[in-house]
């Protein structure tokens, strides 16, 4: 399953987060992006518990994060630049 979560981050904190989550295996795709969140996340687990745990044990439990929100993926139509068979 993917995941798609949102970070808002202290600004001093940047740097050495994005470092921290890029050894993530979970975390597939890293985004630093502007507008109200910093960084955008694409996570995969092997389920809904995998996810939680990888979010509330992992993520969150690190210095700079002031808040998170997160988008499930129900369906993939594109991926890549590629259509995916339905």
């Amino acid at each position: 399953m993917l995941v798609i979560i949102n970070l808002y981050v202290e600004a001093k904190y940047l740097e050495s987060l994005v470092d921290e989550l890029k050894q993530m295996p979970e975390v597939v795709d890293l985004f630093e992006v502007t507008g109200d969140q910093d960084l955008v996340l694409i996570v995969e687990a092997e389920s809904i518990e995998h996810f939680r745990s990888v979010l509330v044990k992992r993520i969150l439990k690190k210095q700079g994060i002031n808040g998170s929100n997160s988008l499930v993926v129900l369906h993939t139509h594109k991926r890549m630049g590629r259509l995916l068979e339905e």
